[in-house]
C-alpha cells in the first residue's frame, strides 16, 4: 500500500481515543502536542486505576475521559480517532464504523484496518521530518529517525530565520520567481553553519547578499536571539 503523506491541523478538530494502555497513553500524549480541540477518551477501567503519568494526561483541558466501550454515536463530530484497545476484533468494529462515517481511523495493532498510520518522526527547534516505511519496518523506521536526529542539528535556528524573512519577503510584493529565489538562495547559502558557529557578521552578510535591500534595515530583528 502506498500511503499520502500529510501532516494534519488538529487545532479545531475532536479526536477519540478508545482504549487507553499504554499504546492509548502514548497516542493521546502525541494528539496533545497537536493541541487538538478536544479529546474523548473511552476505556472500561476507572481513572484511578491508571498510572499517575497517564492520569495527568487526562488532566489537560480538552481531554474527556469515559470509562466505557464505543458506540457509534462516539463518532458524532470527530475527525480522528485511534483505535487502542487491547481487542483486534473492537478495533476492526471501530475502523469499520469510522469508514461508515468518514472519520480518519488509526489502528494500533493492525496498521492496514484503518485509513492512516502514525509515522516515525523526528522534531527539533520547529523542523519535522516524518518518515515511513509503508508497515513494512517499523525497526528501520527508528533506525531512520534515529540518523536523522543528528542530521537535522543546527537545522532549527535556519528554520527559524527562514520563518521571520518570509513574510518580510512576500509583503513586498514581487512575483513568486524572484520570491523563490531568495528563498532558495538562503538556504543553500552557508547561513546554517553561521548561525551554528555564532558568527553573527557573517550572517548578516550571507542575508544581505540575498535579500533586497529594503530588508537590510530588519536584519538585527531576523537574527535576534539566535547568534
Amino acid at each position: 500500500m502506498r500511503y499520502y503523506p500529510a501532516f494534519l491541523d488538529l487545532e479545531h478538530a475532536r479526536c477519540l481515543v478508545v482504549g487507553y494502555g499504554g499504546v492509548g497513553r502514548r497516542k493521546l500524549a502525541t494528539l496533545l502536542d497537536a493541541s487538538p480541540a478536544a479529546v474523548l477518551v473511552l476505556d472500561p477501567a476507572d481513572p484511578a486505576s491508571h498510572p499517575e503519568d497517564a492520569r495527568r494526561l487526562l488532566d489537560a483541558p480538552q481531554v474527556v475521559y469515559a470509562n466505557r466501550s464505543f458506540g457509534m454515536e462516539d463518532l458524532e463530530g470527530v475527525s480522528l480517532c485511534v483505535a487502542a484497545t487491547p481487542l483486534r476484533k473492537e478495533n476492526a468494529r471501530i475502523a469499520a464504523a469510522c469508514r461508515e462515517r468518514g472519520v480518519l481511523c488509526n489502528v494500533a495493532d493492525d496498521p492496514d484496518a484503518g485509513s492512516f498510520i502514525v509515522p516515525s518522526h523526528v522534531e527539533l527547534d520547529g523542523v519535522t521530518v516524518a518518515i515511513s516505511t509503508a508497515g513494512q519496518s517499523p525497526a528501520l523506521a527508528r533506525r531512520l529517525r534515529r540518523e536523522m536526529e543528528t542530521h537535522l542539528a543546527g537545522y532549527g535556528a535556519l528554520a527559524t530565520v527562514l520563518g521571520r524573512i518570509r513574510p518580510r519577503v512576500l509583503d513586498l510584493g514581487m512575483e513568486t520567481p524572484a520570491n523563490t529565489a531568495i528563498f532558495r538562495g538562503i538556504v543553500e547559502s552557508d547561513l546554517k553553519d553561521a548561525l551554528a558557529a555564532g558568527n553573527r557578521d557573517e550572517a548578516q552578510d550571507i542575508l544581505r547578499a540575498h535579500l533586497p535591500e529594503s530588508l537590510h534595515p530588519a536584519l538585527e530583528d531576523l537574527l535576534h536571539d539566535l547568534v
